[in-house]
């Protein structure tokens, strides 16, 4: 009997992490990347060091440059590109995916340009692809615990019910619980808008301005994710599971997080060129700021926090002037009523 088979679309640190948890899952994994120099060292030392550091990999993961390899009887292809070059991505891979295949996505994040969900870009441009059959992978998942096997709980999301529950069967196992949810814009989008706030929350201790500060951080951006998600046409409850509070909590408290160092960075005065280049990874919050502001002014959505890292960010604020603003702004009241995509109103 011939082995299941999955390909990875890149070799990043959560392509790889997941990688690895197909393959303890049985499956013969080909993982895609444009570096031939990255595909030799996982094939021959079973490393990726820039990536997972001296994490070992199973025998089950071969690398390729060929997309056409890489996907090659594939029973379940991960898309895990960042979202700047999803697209990309996706064009050199539609000529060879199956329509059998059931297509996942783990990037948090909106295309910069268009300001799109990664789902859109898919379906946009996997035309062979039902549009509901997406399949969006988010929630608490640092890919290092992930590639050490340590208990990780995550939500799949895809307006048709089938494909999730076929992409829990693929990934569910005794250290990756899977967990299903019809709403998929919402997952997609709190997985995304919450590096936002991981890059506020790293901003703010990397000010120093202890555990109150950040608490309030958490609290009141979970608001702004939850405004928006429902505005675009999430659930609200979707904002309280994995892919809401549980990705908020992680990312903002973790050094896991690429955020998260990067806003700590910002908040001990470094400029955004010079983290960014200190990373040397993709940092997604930066990007998804920008998205965000815009998607905020689109949708009539209030997000000051957004707002105020926009401006840390790309229009020079000194981020303790941007900290003064938010303090400074108009009494609220805590809890509001808005009205979702649905008419529905809710409270928060």
């Amino acid at each position: 009997m011939s082995a299941r088979k999955a390909a990875v679309l890149v070799a990043g640190s959560w392509g790889t992490a997941l990688a690895s948890v197909l393959a303890d899952n049985e499956f013969d994994v080909n993982i895609w990347t444009r570096n031939a120099a990255q595909a030799d060292e996982i094939n021959r030392d079973r490393r990726n060091l820039k990536y997972t550091d001296d994490a070992e990999l199973s025998p089950r993961i071969a690398a390729t440059v060929s997309m056409e390899e890489a996907l090659r009887g594939a029973e379940a292809v991960l898309f895990v590109a960042p979202s700047a070059v999803m697209r990309e991505v996706a064009r050199q891979a539609a000529p060879y995916l199956s329509p059998e295949s059931v297509v996942i996505h783990a990037t948090k994040g909106f295309e910069p340009e268009t300001m799109k969900r990664m789902s859109v870009v898919l379906a946009e441009e996997l035309t062979g692809v039902d549009p509901a059959s997406v399949v969006v992978l988010s929630g608490p998942s640092h890919a290092e615990e992930v590639i050490r096997r340590c208990p990780t709980t995550v939500v799949v999301a895809a307006g048709e019910l089938t494909a999730a529950e076929r992409a829990q069967d693929v990934l569910i196992n005794s250290y990756f619980r899977v967990y299903t949810n019809p709403d998929a814009i919402g997952v997609e989008v709190g997985g995304a808008l919450k590096n936002i706030i991981a890059l506020g929350a790293g901003l703010s201790d990397g000010l120093g301005f202890g555990d109150n500060a950040k608490a309030a951080l958490l609290t009141r951006g979970l608001a702004e994710i939850a405004r928006l998600g429902v505005t675009m046409g999430g659930h609200a409850l979707t904002f309280a599971g994995l892919s809401g509070v549980g990705d908020l909590v992680v990312t903002c408290t973790s050094r896991h997080s690429r955020n998260w160092r990067a806003g700590y960075m910002l908040g001990q005065g470094k400029p955004l060129d010079d983290v960014l280049r200190t990373m040397g990874m993709v940092v997604e919050g930066v990007k998804t700021t920008k998205a965000a502001h815009a998607l905020a002014r689109q949708y009539e959505v209030s997000m000051p926090i957004t707002d105020q890292l926009y401006e840390v960010l790309f229009a020079g604020k000194e981020p303790q002037v941007a900290v003064g603003h938010l303090m400074g702004r108009v009494r609220t009241h805590e809890i509001e009523e808005i009205a979702g995509a649905s008419g529905v109103k809710w409270t928060f």
